[in-house]
């Protein structure tokens, strides 16, 4: 145990990715390995506990003028998602600006603001009426997108996870409990850069809901505790170069600010 507690005390000074190691239900049963592969955290409000991350799914093109602006048809397209490795997590602490380093490969690197829903419960084939359930609470994150890489791939009819799924491109606020906040349905959502707004929406303007994509997820993937949810990103994404600070807010959470370097 103490080691576990000093993988985690070690991560809170640090603006990235909160690691650890096994679970505690895991511990007896460790195998012997070469090298040890640390796991994700997200601190939890409130809590001396810190929320384990398993998976990170995303959900695409779910505002309508969103889906307009990337070209599709906001009316006919069913949900899609996609997913990120736990270690495009990048934690940034309430009232901090962190150093966000700009990838490599990319001349067109986008923002996208995002309410994060995070599960403390799993299943199959959940019902929209039970999928909130599921939520134990919600964040909000950035899902940095390297917009050239995605289109040319797509372009090629090819896979563009290298576009979405890169070192830190999940930047993250900490776990806000549902009994904290209630659940998210309505309320601004926005992104500013330099401080000039660039992104705006409501939550109500979500085409699938966090119900709905739940639901919808289980149908494809059984959902355990610790998989978290990129519910959607409103329209005007848009590039950032060095230099730049992001700030994103949603009603009822902290604001998280990174600073492209």
């Amino acid at each position: 145990m103490k080691r576990r507690q000093f993988f985690q005390n070690s991560a809170l000074v640090t603006s990235g990715a909160l690691v650890g190691c096994a679970t505690p239900g895991m511990a007896a049963h460790t195998p012997k390995t070469p090298f040890t592969v640390p796991a994700t955290y997200i601190p939890i409000v409130g809590s001396d506990e810190m929320f384990p991350i398993r998976r990170i799914y995303c959900i695409g093109r779910n505002y309508a003028a969103h889906a307009r602006e990337m070209g599709s048809d906001p009316t006919r397209e069913p949900p899609f998602f996609f997913q990120k490795p736990t270690d495009a997590i990048q934690y940034v602490a309430a009232g901090t600006v962190a150093d966000h380093s700009y990838p490599t490969l990319t001349k067109n690197y986008h923002y996208e603001a995002e309410l994060v829903a995070v599960l403390g419960k799993g299943g199959r084939n959940i019902s929209v009426d039970k999928a909130l359930d599921l939520v134990y609470g919600y964040t909000l994150g950035l899902d940095m997108t390297r917009r050239d890489l995605q289109r040319g791939m797509g372009d090629q009819k090819k896979p563009w996870e290298i576009g979405k799924s890169f070192d830190q491109s999940a930047p993250i606020g900490a776990v806000h409990k549902v009994a904290q906040t209630g659940h998210f349905t309505k309320g601004d959502i926005w992104l500013k850069v330099n401080g000039q707004v660039k992104q705006k929406a409501d939550l109500n303007q979500m085409i699938w809901s966090v119900a709905e994509q739940i639901s919808k997820l289980s149908e494809a993937f059984e959902l355990f505790p610790g998989d978290i949810i990129y519910a959607g990103t409103p329209e005007n994404v848009g590039p950032v170069v060095r230099g730049d600070v992001i700030e994103m807010h949603i009603d009822g959470l902290p604001n998280l600010s990174v600073k492209i370097v």
